[in-house]
């Protein structure tokens, strides 16, 4: 295929059918309920996981409730993993409209959730670093070229209000137990998410962070006061905004969340 035939077909792939969305850990909790609010919206949605099973069962479970969704084997620590999951997104669909970033993991907790700053297993602080940040970095780079074959690319990174520094160092502010792992790693996600916004201005990729909320899943024991699909709700909405919409931000429901 010539230079000009390559260019024809990414201009012709980009009116091509519906949007289409991928969604890394959708296998459940937050990242399913993003999933299918996106397929309630019309888009095509990509399942990320890398559990099979428990992918293909979420893939059965949202075509059975009418989503047009399919299965993306995908390990967001992996670089072969996330090399081969860009490939098939670009042999299946040819373009990307929008990526949510919605992987995560805590770390180990001691009792009450609490992570101790004088006592972590550096081990364990760079495996969840990996999965919260550099996952986050290899998904999106890996998926670039074909966000930037749409015609209006949106990229969510599902975050945390723990991130925020102003309510973590503010006394008169409840943030909950220390968590010297996870709540650095979402920081540290919100400081590379400016950054993209930063290098992408002007393209019209807008790049968000947002915050669920606490969520009733596995993740938090399901002890907390909203349901997944409460959570969903701001990253649905960032995922789908219009072309005038901000970039770089942090939002929460009630609107932006303060760095």
């Amino acid at each position: 295929m010539s230079e000009n035939e390559t260019e024809n077909e990414t201009e012709n792939v980009k009116d091509r059918g519906p949007r289409v969305a991928l969604v890394t850990g959708a296998n459940k909790g937050i990242g399913y309920e993003i999933a299918a609010g996106l397929g309630a919206l019309g888009h095509r949605v990509g399942v990320g996981a890398r559990d099979d099973a428990r992918r293909e069962t979420a893939v059965a479970k949202l075509r059975a409730a009418g989503v047009d969704a399919f299965g993306v084997p995908l390990d967001v620590t992996d670089d072969r993993s996330v090399a081969e999951a860009a490939r098939l997104v670009e042999r299946r669909e040819g373009r990307l409209d929008v990526l949510v970033n919605n992987a995560g993991i805590s770390g180990e907790t001691g009792p009450g959730w609490v992570q101790d700053p004088t006592a972590l297993d550096l081990d364990a602080v760079r495996a969840v670093v990996d999965t919260n940040v550099l996952g986050v970095i290899r998904v999106t780079n890996a998926l670039l070229p074909l966000l930037r074959r749409a015609p209006a690319p949106r990229v969510v990174n599902v975050s945390s209000a723990v991130a925020s520094l102003t309510r973590q160092a503010d006394p008169a502010v409840e943030v909950g137990p220390v968590m010297a792992v996870y709540a650095p790693t979402k920081s540290f996600l919100n400081a590379v998410t400016v950054q993209y916004a930063r290098h992408l201005a002007g393209t019209g990729i807008l790049i968000n962070a947002a915050c669920p909320g606490l969520v009733a899943t596995d993740f938090t024991g399901f002890q907390a006061p909203r349901t997944p699909r409460q959570g969903a709700a701001t990253p649905i909405r960032l995922a789908t905004l219009p072309d005038d919409g901000p970039t770089g931000g942090f939002f929460e429901d009630a609107g932006v969340v303060p760095w």
